[in-house]
């Protein structure tokens, strides 16, 4: 296995294949870099050097007492960023995984990144607040950190459903999609995922959108039962200097699994633009 040690002593794993403009691929809660098999393999194949981590406390990386923050996972990227040695990177994030792209970029991608893809991100502020009263609100939070504190098995099962949209009329649900979200979030630690979830949903990525220059793109399902659209692809792409904004009728929040031929084709034309 690929490892990183980071500078706290914690183990970062990590895949790295091919050869060509490396894209780093950054995953949601609570999964692991497997999430992006869609895309790893759809990117090698068109000539790039894909790269997917699993973040601090899930899959297959220590699963530390501390660090479950967005200033952390950020340190993190870079450190494994500066062990590659990458340049003129791509990096693409779902959902938790987007506000830690976006983070990264602004703290620490400078001379290093060319651009950035945000799919179902978390981005600008997931909560409720007086700054932002159309969000979420927090007794939802709550209630997820309750069940992962207290019932995570069962509730990791449960949670793929709406993730995938498979609670809709109509919809075709594949069992080995839910086994295998089910598998990853159970590789990882409790405690990661349950601090990860302040991190997802009060966070505030508004500075960081805002000073980000490099071209963006920002990928959302207007069926996303997770994390609605309007309260955040919408107000991100209003933030960015330089980005774009796609939204797709009737996909849900786990669309890069669901829906990856879409997707890999719309940051295929993206990054080649």
């Amino acid at each position: 296995m690929s490892t990183l040690q980071l500078r706290d002593g914690a183990t970062m794993f990590y895949k790295d294949w091919g050869t060509g403009q490396p894209i780093v691929f950054h995953h949601g809660w609570p999964l692991s870099g497997d999430d992006w098999d869609s895309q790893m393999m759809f990117f090698l194949k068109k000539g790039f050097r894909v790269i997917a981590h699993d973040r601090r406390g899930h899959g297959r990386s220590s699963q530390t007492y501390q660090g479950h923050e967005m200033d952390t996972y950020a340190a993190d990227v870079a450190e494994l960023v500066a062990h590659l040695d990458l340049k003129d990177a791509i990096h693409v994030g779902h959902s938790t995984g987007g506000g830690e792209v976006i983070h990264y970029v602004n703290k620490h991608g400078n001379g290093r990144v060319a651009k950035a893809v945000l799919v179902s991100a978390v981005t600008p502020i997931m909560v409720q607040t007086e700054n932002n009263p159309d969000g979420v609100p927090m007794s939802v939070f709550d209630e997820i950190r309750k069940m992962t504190a207290t019932q995570r098995t069962q509730y990791f099962k449960d949670f793929s459903e709406a993730f995938y949209g498979y609670n809709r009329d109509g919809a075709v649900e594949k069992q080995g999609v839910r086994d295998n979200w089910w598998r990853q979030g159970m590789m990882g630690s409790i405690l990661a995922h349950y601090e990860c979830i302040k991190a997802f949903s009060e966070t505030d990525f508004t500075e960081d959108l805002q000073s980000v220059d490099i071209p963006v793109l920002v990928l959302h399902g207007e069926d996303d039962q997770i994390v609605p659209y309007e309260i955040t692809a919408v107000k991100a792409a209003k933030l960015l200097k330089n980005g774009k904004l796609i939204t797709y009728p009737g996909f849900p929040h786990g669309m890069p699994t669901t829906e990856a031929e879409t997707i890999n084709k719309d940051i295929l034309a993206f990054i080649q633009e």
